[in-house]
């Protein structure tokens, strides 16, 4: 090949390449952002946060435990790995999105993206961490001063080892949440949505019907008083433990979910329950 022949090859090259890049980031701005979609254990995917976001979705959980000093991110302690930590699968990621994306996750979508954190263990002292680690990303993170709430590009929620309570009631500026129970919705004394914007439970605790048959007359009220308490208050609803094989019972159970107005549904299928919403 003369020196010619192979400049024209390699700046055709570079333009075939250049398009397919474009292409990729047209690509990626085109992803539909979609409010009910919740990525349960999202950190067992291949590539964590970013495969729930190439799918849309506007929640992820990520479970942490507090070791020598650092919150790392597995389902047990046996896969711990001191590599898998929540600044580097989570919170590092996210801020390079909200830098490149002029203040949002997704580009044009001006509501923020749930972070849940579920704290498997030790829960003031990896309360007390995370609090620590959140402080340099809280450009991007919604934040509650004095009771006040100003809205960011991403919301912690904090979940799993309950004691993690106290300390977070006690402060006066937090960049985090609490989510609740059941319970806090029938409290003498309900916490408000500034502290608890999202209430979450576990299905088969409060439901019988696994989406096989007709939805009973009385789960059905059952789930629109929860909803319907909870939206008076400014909160939202989460189910986990609701079935997530494939078929026509799971699609019944979303199908009454999204009629009933829940917040979040909970799945490991990030394509499945995608392309459910899309439908």
């Amino acid at each position: 090949m003369t020196p010619l022949s192979r400049r024209t090859a390699v700046a055709a090259l570079a333009a075939v390449t250049s398009v397919a890049l474009a292409g990729t980031a047209v690509a990626a701005h085109r992803v539909r952002p979609l409010p009910l979609a919740h990525a349960h254990n999202d950190y067992l995917h291949p590539r964590p946060l970013h495969d729930a976001l190439d799918h849309g979705f506007t929640s992820v959980e990520a479970d942490v435990f507090l070791v020598d000093g650092e919150l790392l991110v597995a389902h047990e302690p046996a896969r711990l790995d001191p590599s898998r930590t929540l600044r580097s699968l989570y919170l590092d990621p996210l801020l390079a999105r909200v830098s490149a994306n002029h203040g949002s996750v997704y580009a044009g979508y001006r509501r923020p993206v749930q972070l849940l954190i579920d704290i498997k263990a030790d829960g003031v002292a990896a309360y007390r961490e995370l609090d620590r680690q959140l402080r340099p990303y809280r450009r991007m993170l919604s934040t509650v001063t004095a009771g006040r709430v100003h809205p960011g590009a991403v919301t912690p929620v904090v979940s799993g080892d309950r004691a993690a309570r106290g300390p977070m009631e006690a402060q006066r500026v937090r960049h985090a949440f609490y989510d609740g129970r059941l319970d806090d919705l029938v409290a003498q004394t309900p916490a408000p949505a500034a502290f608890i914007p999202l209430v979450s439970s576990n299905w088969t605790q409060s439901f019988d019907w696994r989406g096989e048959g007709p939805f009973p007359a009385a789960e059905r009220a059952r789930l629109a008083s929860i909803v319907g308490t909870a939206h008076a208050r400014g909160q939202r609803i989460r189910f986990w433990a609701t079935p997530d094989r494939p078929g026509p019972a799971r699609d019944a159970l979303w199908s009454e979910l999204r009629a009933a107005g829940v917040d979040h549904i909970n799945t490991d299928d990030l394509a499945g329950l995608r392309d459910f919403l899309n439908r």
